[in-house]
């Protein structure tokens, strides 16, 4: 092995630790997962305001009706099973369909592995995660307009055109 002797007087520059070495290189990664996870929230911001807008207008679509329920005596509480009932079912199946669809597509993404640290594409637990908190998301969108068509007055309702 050949002895490679270094002058003492070069001097020296651009000395960085092996920490800090380290998060130069995964500086564009680090930016990539936030810009990802920033974008997932304004997605299920979206998503989440997409579902009170039409369970909003199936609401106020549905006054006459739900008046009407109540005159024929539903309860409160029964109205507000109806709503949620159909709001989730809706919830249900998109994230059926959604969770499928991401399923399948993983295969594409499996030449990405290198930016999924320590998760599989295919990793179960996240799915779940993910649907719960789509879910939980979905239900709290719902809940809103489903309260407030527990507040239907009858008479009001019957009125309404």
């Amino acid at each position: 092995m050949a002895h490679i002797e270094v002058d003492p007087n070069l001097p020296l520059s651009n000395i960085k630790t092996q920490l800090e070495q380290a998060d130069e290189a995964l500086a564009m990664e680090r930016m990539f997962a936030k810009l990802l996870s920033l974008f997932g929230l304004v997605a299920q911001a979206l998503a989440a305001i997409g579902l009170y807008g039409v369970m909003a207008y199936s609401v106020s679509q549905r006054t006459q009706e739900i008046g009407i329920r109540m005159a024929l005596g539903a309860n409160r509480a029964n109205v507000l099973r109806m709503m949620l009932r159909q709001g989730m079912i809706l919830t249900v199946i998109g994230i059926a369909v959604g969770l499928i669809a991401a399923y399948v597509l993983t295969r594409y993404l499996e030449s990405l592995t290198s930016m999924l640290f320590g998760v599989q594409p295919r990793d179960p637990v996240t799915f779940l995660v993910i649907g719960v908190l789509l879910a939980l998301v979905a239900l709290i969108a719902c809940l809103v307009p489903a309260r407030r068509a527990t507040k239907v007055d009858p008479l009001v309702a019957l009125r309404y055109e």
